[in-house]
């Protein structure tokens, strides 16, 4: 009998795109690799490379990757949400939503949740025992910053059902709708000077990403036989490519594509228009190499090495700025010296930052990957409205937390989410009980 990832790969029907389960494990791979590149700690705090060389900052281009990773969201969801709609009773529309809703965050809440609960037991020991000085207090405040990206994400989740009744009815017009209205927001924002409104664009410009896996999902990206399928990924990357050189150099937009420290517009946070671009050009750069990379995953052993990283992704991402830290914390620990950032003796040093952060992310994998398996599969019935007050509760919550953080969790640190001050504690407490509500509203007895 073979290994269980052996078997998983052996199993995968023919009907399955592997590709798309390579772009989510290497987009995730590319946010890791990129935090771990631009962390310039100094004894005095962390910084960020690409404040500290700008010339850097056109490898973001590439490396900004997120925009892929809600793309294959898109096709991932529509293709749940139908599966599940085939199976309903009829007039069960709730329960469908209730059950897609918790078999699609399962596997990230999961491990999200062992997360907040093992770093925030940590957090309040720390603090007790009166440490949350130096790096540890500024780990406090940046290992849960990924959060943000689950919060997007349960966003794209809990929009799916309605955004998929609009792409079936208007398609690429559903799309340029959300692009438009993006576009709309940065108007107002840079030429009118409305305030507040750039904060529409965190839902705009991502949800336009995500519903172009919805069109992908119906071979509307890229069809026909031999070099028509790449016409339409060639005009989105290029396009794409255009629009967002042309922004950033006529407009207000920073040559960035990741935040900048100091900076007063950044692409990311909130998102703009330039970023959409961005992620137009990626999402048709992929699709231009999908043929290339189908053959290369028809090879068991490259196939297996996809799967096994899919079973722990979610997890190495939430625990890989908790391995970057402590490697730069045993160093200063240990009196190792760290090189100013930038300079020859912090290049040489960098293969062995990255190669001991790997092997500690590993080891943070071994402790926590079971949280992250697959769990039976839930009744086709549940509680639509309960399990969208859960997905709720649980997006406020962790992006609270992302931009809180555990630093000053005695002292009621707050940061503003959506102009109300939110606290650790607090947000911790929203994302369980989003997270309990979901898992409650999502079973039921039914179709299984």
């Amino acid at each position: 009998m073979g290994s269980p990832v052996r078997v998983l790969a052996e199993a995968t029907p023919d009907t399955r795109d592997r590709y798309v389960d390579l772009l989510r494990v290497a987009s995730l791979a590319a946010v890791v690799l990129g935090h771990w590149l631009m962390a310039a700690v100094t004894p005095d705090g962390v910084g960020n490379l690409l404040a500290v060389v700008p010339a850097l900052q056109p490898l973001t281009w590439l490396l900004q990757v997120m925009p892929v990773f809600f793309f294959v969201g898109g096709f991932a969801h529509a293709l749940s949400y139908r599966s599940l709609l085939r199976k309903r009773p009829e007039g069960s529309a709730d329960s469908v939503y209730a059950a897609f809703l918790r078999a699609r965050l399962q596997r990230l809440l999961r491990p999200t949740m062992v997360f907040v609960l093992v770093w925030g037991a940590a957090a309040l020991l720390i603090q007790l025992l009166g440490g949350g000085d130096g790096l540890t207090g500024v780990t406090l405040r940046l290992v849960t910053q990924p959060l943000w990206f689950i919060g997007i994400y349960l966003a794209m989740v809990a929009f799916t059902p309605p955004l998929l009744r609009l792409h079936e009815r208007y398609g690429w017009g559903a799309f340029a709708g959300l692009a438009g209205a993006a576009a709309a927001v940065d108007v107002l924002r840079f030429a009118a000077g409305v305030p507040y409104v750039e904060f529409l664009n965190f839902a705009f410009v991502w949800l336009a990403v995500h519903q172009l896996g919805f069109l992908r999902a119906d071979g509307r990206l890229g069809a026909g036989p031999g070099l028509h399928a790449l016409r339409r990924p060639a005009l989105l990357a290029g396009g794409g490519l255009i629009t967002a050189a042309t922004l950033v150099a006529a407009g207000p937009y920073p040559l960035s594509m990741v935040g900048m420290p100091g900076e007063k517009v950044s692409n990311m946070a909130p998102p703009t228009l330039a970023l959409l671009c961005h992620g137009l050009w990626l999402v048709g750069a992929v699709e231009l190499l999908r043929a290339p990379a189908a053959r290369l995953l028809a090879r068991p052993r490259a196939w297996r090495t996809v799967v096994a990283a899919n079973g722990v992704a979610m997890t190495a991402f939430l625990w890989h700025l908790t391995a970057m830290l402590g490697v730069y914390g045993a160093m200063l620990a240990l009196d190792v010296p760290l090189p100013e950032p930038a300079t020859a003796a912090w290049w040489a040093q960098t293969p062995l930052r990255l190669a001991v952060a790997a092997a500690l992310t590993a080891v943070l994998v071994a402790a926590f990957r079971t949280f992250e398996r697959p769990a039976p599969a839930a009744a086709v019935q549940g509680h639509g409205p309960l399990a969208a007050l859960g997905a709720t509760l649980t997006l406020l919550g962790v992006l609270g937390l992302s931009m809180v953080g555990f630093a000053g969790l005695l002292e009621g640190r707050t940061a503003l989410l959506i102009a109300i001050p939110v606290t650790a504690p607090a947000a911790v407490a929203m994302t369980l009980c989003g997270w309990l509500l979901v898992e409650r509203a999502g079973r039921g007895r039914g179709v299984r």
